[in-house]
């Protein structure tokens, strides 16, 4: 009895167990361009040897070299590589000249080439959620030293100077570089779990699962977005099986972001009320006039009961979630909902339902992404299913106007589909990712998001 309570408890933890709506992997290509970035951007080496020449605590004077500045700082070699389960591994290759007056009196120049080494641990920041490189174990390996002293006082002096500044200074002086780095890394995930709108009908949160992930090839970070309508209502993700993963075949060191169709069939549940038309046009697109007499071509009874013409109206509306399905190479939209026509009557009158149809029909999707946004353009694929729910006509049969209501979706109802998707669905705002650049793919259950570089 135990233990079919046990299994019992473990099938419900595995159904109740979020997946993640979507996934990131950020490859050496990204890590490298961002780092050299913050490195640019901070001219922290820069800093650093201006400090150089000022009076350091626990510098010891050298004796018989007076006026000791930093200055010519190369530009940095910056080699990184992953460790698995913790992080970066970071070198900053680098090189400057020291220089000063030697008790001759003529002036000196030491040119020191080295290596700042350091593990940049991946950790999740406790009160905000998001993800943060801390530096740990950094060490200052002089490469080389050369310089314009008499050779017959170079040991002494240069064993001196190596003693009393590089070894000991530098250390305490360049390390920071490192930690000044990761903080203009880290600030790039700063809007990362910030609620970004959905026009007017709510908003997506990009939130982490767990801890990323570090691999020899890459860093793996676990979405559990979390959608939002205006009213402040979470929008869940269906929990339906479907299993999504990045392919194999993608390049070493790229970077991929993963959306899944589950994520995307709840951002498109933010529209569903918008979908709903009611449309009075007689005249649609390639459409003939929209009347009782061109309806009367596939249903007989509209004749009898409007011998004169009346302008047909037209409301669909949608009464299911809108549901996004993928398979490698292509992805539609399914939408399940009631589509009635009426007849106009005279203005101050009530117009008259013919019918209620159910129907189900699907959208071919066409992904893009502008301005750091997922587009979508839809075109009708097929009507998948239609029966009479209400007539006041008498009965009929429905598989008549399976092309006519075809024809009515593509011309009429498809555009309002497509005017409302142009609001786009927000992309994760992190390291200023341009996702303009990035070249898309249809996988099965899942959109991917090629990321590049500018």
């Amino acid at each position: 009895m135990l233990w079919i309570l046990f299994l019992a408890l473990c099938g419900l933890l595995t159904h109740t167990r979020a997946d993640p709506g979507a996934l990131l992997r950020l490859g050496m290509d990204v890590m490298n361009h961002e780092v050299q970035s913050a490195m640019d951007e901070s001219h922290i080496l820069e800093k650093m040897a201006a400090e150089a020449g000022k009076n350091q605590p626990g510098m010891k004077p050298i004796k018989g070299i007076t006026n000791v500045k930093v200055k010519d700082v190369q530009l940095p070699v910056i080699t990184l590589n992953f460790i698995p389960g913790v992080g970066i591994f970071q070198c900053v290759s680098t090189g400057m000249t020291i220089t000063g007056k030697s008790f001759m009196g003529g002036n000196m120049e030491i040119i020191v080439v080295l290596n700042i080494t350091a593990t940049n641990r991946l950790l999740q920041d406790e009160e905000t959620g998001l993800p943060m490189f801390k530096s740990e174990g950094c060490e200052i390996i002089v490469v080389s030293v050369k310089t314009n002293l008499p050779s017959n006082m170079l040991p002494k002096v240069v064993n001196k100077f190596l003693d009393s500044t590089l070894h000991k200074v530098l250390p305490s002086m360049m390390c920071p570089a490192i930690d000044a780095v990761l903080v203009y890394v880290n600030k790039k995930w700063a809007n990362l779990n910030a609620p970004m709108p959905v026009g007017q009908m709510g908003s997506v949160k990009y939130v982490l699962m767990s801890i990323p992930t570090t691999t020899a090839s890459y860093i793996q970070v676990d979405f559990s977005p979390v959608v939002q309508q205006q009213e402040g209502n979470t929008i869940q993700l269906a929990d339906d099986g479907e299993v999504f993963e990045f392919p194999e075949d993608y390049a070493e060191g790229s970077s991929q972001l993963l959306l899944s169709a589950t994520f995307l069939t709840a951002e498109l549940a933010l529209l569903q009320k918008s979908l709903d038309v009611y449309v009075q046009d007689t005249k649609i697109g390639q459409l003939p006039p929209q009347t009782t007499k061109t309806l009367a071509a596939f249903i007989p009874k509209v004749a009898k009961a409007y011998p004169k013409p009346k302008p047909l109206m037209t409301q669909i509306r949608i009464n299911k979630p809108p549901k996004v399905t993928m398979k490698t190479g292509n992805s539609h939209l399914h939408l399940h909902g009631t589509l009635e026509m009426f007849a106009a009557r005279r203005r101050g009158k009530a117009s008259v339902s013919l019918f209620l149809l159910e129907t189900h029909f699907n959208l071919k999707i066409q992904y893009s992404v502008h301005e750091n946004r997922l587009q979508m353009v839809t075109s009708l694929d097929r009507l998948l299913s239609l029966s009479r729910k209400s007539s006041s006509i008498g009965a009929f049969n429905e598989k008549k106007l399976t092309d006519f209501i075809t024809d009515y979706l593509r011309e009429a109802y498809v555009p309002v589909v497509n005017d409302v998707l142009q609001v786009g669905f927000p992309l994760p705002d992190f390291l200023d990712m341009d996702y303009n650049l990035a070249e898309l793919d249809l996988v099965e259950n899942a959109l991917v998001l090629k990321l590049k570089l500018n």
